[in-house]
């Protein structure tokens, strides 16, 4: 194979759900994609065990969102470092949290991959990275006797916080270290009494016990002013004895499925692109879990950055739209590492942080506060810098519904191809006509809002615009209000900026 040859365009390396959900967004942009992982096949280990409002808005904006929901259990409430929050119906057709374990996750992300046609090589494992003008080649090693080789236009690190793509390339990893020990096992719990409280704060930390099916739970401790080793082994024993240190006994725990360790370290690389490499979810950010934020967060940056990526890898696009993803994501994971801080400082045991939680849980109950907390939890309020000063540009957009000459439909429908739609509300030839130049890459669509006013997390109910053009990521690129002239001139350069250059004649 020649040095400039490509094998893909394409090469992910990780098939967590962040790994996997890029490559579904690739393939559904006609982008040639291979996904490489290290383990051999998959664990089905529970691991994460939630996704919030944004994800299942993602979710259903590919069409895909009923085989999640079918697969686990919707929760109307969530919390802030165990400090319950009320959610809200008016912010979301999808309010509450689903609980889902993440082998459940992988497994049917892994099905979408398959039905678009990406190559999943298992037992593979990045070993080397060069990158050059033309595109980077990527050394594998594999469970075969000689070493493999992958030649692709971009290659995506999505392998975790340990990530071999971010070490490789060089790519700092800045943050603060771990002050604490936490150990998470799935495990039967006979002598658990029936009016347990799920997260219960002792002398020396906390512990907690989920229910996920009849017969097992879901049990975490916390331990402060101690760290363990990363790589020292987890096992049953440690996970019993924490437990009777923290809630004095082991309420007869028993059958362990997977045990595990994690911490509250918190760090964020640096650079989310450098060349032709970039990164995705835990290997761009790792933080302290609270929340269920972590797979959340990555999913939105595969989605955030899968039409960005398809559309310079086809040429739609010039090169520096990448630039955006760091630009939009950095500080979303940024806001993430401040908030999970915050919840394990204010999970600490002691008398002082008892009465700092005593005052925060007080002013939980007055809305505006709940709503802050649950729009940065569920990332409903992310808001990214794009020009125009309408309420709804650079936010993600209601799911309304609509009402087209063919029948009835929701916002979140029209973006199941995975491609940009100008919504066009008001009947406007100038706006039909100003989208012209990009009849390739943007679908025009002409309807009515069933509703008079949309609801805004953040902001509140604002008037039905008159026109919106929106990004594949759900995101608003550009908005016009209604009763006016259309800015026609703001759509083109947006269109230009995230879309390209107009088509010539």
């Amino acid at each position: 194979m020649g040095h400039s040859g490509i094998d893909t365009d394409v090469v992910i390396a990780g098939a967590g759900p962040t790994g996997l959900m890029l490559a579904c967004e690739l393939r559904l942009a006609g982008v040639d994609v291979e996904v490489v992982e290290r383990l051999p096949e998959r664990t089905g280990e529970s691991r994460a065990g939630g996704m919030h409002s944004r994800t299942l808005e993602v979710l259903d904006q590919r069409g895909i969102l009923d085989r999640f929901l079918a697969a686990g259990s919707l929760q109307p409430v969530g919390h802030f470092s165990g400090l319950y929050l009320d959610f809200d119906e008016f912010e979301s057709r999808h309010p509450y949290p689903l609980m889902i374990l993440q082998s459940a996750i992988e497994q049917l992300l892994e099905e979408r991959a398959a039905e678009l046609g990406v190559r999943v090589r298992r037992a593979s494992e990045v070993s080397g990275i060069q990158q050059d003008e033309a595109g980077v080649t990527v050394e594998l090693t594999t469970a075969e006797a000689a070493p493999a080789t992958l030649r692709a236009r971009y290659l995506v690190g999505c392998d975790g916080g340990r990530s071999t793509v971010r070490k490789l390339s060089g790519i700092d990893f800045p943050g603060t270290a771990a002050t604490m020990t936490a150990l998470i096992g799935d495990v039967e719990l006979p002598d658990l009494p029936e009016d347990y409280v799920w997260v219960r704060r002792c002398a020396g930390g906390d512990w907690s016990a989920i229910a996920f099916e009849p017969g097992w739970f879901r049990v975490i401790t916390s331990e402060y002013d101690h760290v363990a080793d990363r790589d020292e082994p987890v096992t049953f024993e440690q996970l019993r004895e924490s437990l009777i240190r923290v809630a004095g006994t082991d309420f007869g725990m028993h059958s362990p499925r997977w045990i595990s360790r994690f911490n509250d370290a918190a760090r964020q690389a640096a650079q989310y692109r450098q060349g032709r490499v970039l990164l995705a979810g835990d290997a761009a950010h790792i933080h302290f879990p609270a929340g269920g934020q972590g797979l959340n967060m990555g999913v939105q940056d595969a989605v955030n950055l899968g039409w960005k990526l398809a559309s310079v890898v086809r040429g739609k696009a010039p090169e520096s739209l990448l630039d955006t993803y760091h630009a939009e994501r950095h500080p979303v994971g940024e806001r993430v590492l401040h908030n999970t801080r915050a919840q394990s400082a204010l999970a600490r045991p002691g008398a002082q942080t008892d009465a700092l939680r005593e005052v925060f849980g007080s002013l939980m109950v007055f809305d505006n506060v709940n709503g802050y907390l649950r729009g940065m939890l569920t990332a409903l309020d992310i808001r990214y810098p794009v020009d125009g000063d309408h309420q709804l540009a650079g936010r993600r957009v209601p799911d309304a519904d609509l009402k087209m000459s063919d029948g009835a439909t929701r916002v979140c429908e029209l973006l199941h191809a995975g491609r940009p739609v100008l919504l066009d509300l008001c009947g406007s030839t100038e706006v039909a006509a100003a989208v012209e130049g990009w009849a390739d890459r943007v679908d025009l669509v002409e309807a009515r809002s069933e509703d008079d006013h949309w609801p805004v997390p953040a902001v509140g109910e604002i008037p039905a615009p008159a026109a919106l053009l929106i990004r594949p990521d759900g995101h608003v690129a550009w908005a016009a209000d209604p009763g006016d002239a259309p800015d026609t001139s703001g759509l083109r350069t947006a269109l230009a900026t995230w879309f390209g250059p107009a088509l010539q004649g």
